[in-house]
């Protein structure tokens, strides 16, 4: 079943148009529409799988949050700043939340190494991930036990001081449904930490519909600040912070140029990730990808 709006599925405006079509270099090559809500700002993929028939759409060992794979220049780079990007993730939920260790719960854990770094500092972890091969990857590479998605329903009320979602809300089907319940097990002095692409960024003025970071049709969804603050206003909650992912403007260009050109351009796509970032220095708003620290 293909799912096709006639309404915005963040704001449910009516005034929602055809932007551009992109792409699926991953898995399909098959073209995706993404239209945009001119109410809200929310750009989103048309015509896209619905929950049962997405899962083919991530069948791929270059989907790396599956996978794992270290194959290629673009993946080996992932790896190596994903290191440093892990101690940076801790160090922020431990800044805002101002605890040495609590209850974190991680969607979309994928293989795990995020909560095996919030474990190893000794936070209690719960991690949900909807694929099976990645949570048997989680399982062999951490000993981490994660569980389908749809547990999210199961778990107690105001039970966890963090929540994360790191490049996760881009892919969930039920938006409304999802925010409204990670609202409910979020602990009243909680924190929310989404972190999303950005399609206001510069970078994606430069690659328009090879910009990697629509990723269609697995980012069912393309958000900017101004929808991001209306999704989280439908729900009661604050966004209080939005914080840059520096390193996310030289991978997506990485990947961007792949695309656009059939060949990786290093040094091409780092004079734009390099570009991006400046242009996104004194306006957050304008960063690659970034992270939504959200309150009750």
């Amino acid at each position: 079943m293909m799912i096709i709006y006639s309404v915005c599925p963040c704001c449910n405006g009516k005034n929602i148009q055809n932007a551009l079509s992109v792409k699926d270099h991953t898995v399909s090559e098959k073209m995706f529409e993404i239209w945009q809500c001119d109410s809200c700002a929310l750009r989103f993929t048309q015509n896209v799988p619905g929950k049962n028939e997405i899962e083919k759409y991530y069948k791929s060992e270059n989907y790396i949050s599956h996978s794992d794979t270290k194959k290629g220049l673009i993946n080996s780079l992932y790896h190596y700043v994903r290191k440093r990007t892990l101690k940076s993730k801790r160090n922020l939920i431990e800044n805002y939340t101002k605890l040495p260790s609590g209850r974190i719960l991680d969607m979309g854990a994928g293989t795990g190494a995020f909560l095996h770094t919030m474990q190893s500092s000794q936070w209690e972890v719960t991690g949900l991930e909807p694929d099976d091969i990645a949570r048997e990857n989680a399982n062999k590479l951490y000993g981490l036990s994660l569980k389908p998605s749809e547990e999210l329903f199961n778990l107690q009320p105001a039970s966890f001081n963090a929540i994360t979602l790191w490049h996760v809300l881009e892919h969930i089907h039920d938006l409304h449904l999802y925010i409204g319940q990670l609202k409910k097990v979020l602990k009243p002095t909680g924190f929310l930490f989404v972190a999303v692409p950005n399609y206001t960024c510069y970078d994606e003025k430069i690659y328009k519909e090879f910009w990697a970071g629509y990723d269609v049709p697995r980012h069912l969804y393309h958000f900017s600040p101004a929808s991001i603050t209306q999704l989280l206003l439908k729900h009661g909650l604050q966004l209080k912070e939005i914080k840059p992912m520096w390193y996310d403007s030289f991978y997506v260009s990485m990947l961007s140029e792949k695309y656009k050109n059939g060949k990786n351009n290093f040094l091409s796509a780092m004079w734009n990730g390099y570009i991006s970032n400046c242009k996104a220095l004194f306006n957050t708003e304008r960063c690659s990808s970034v992270i939504y620290i959200v309150t009750h």
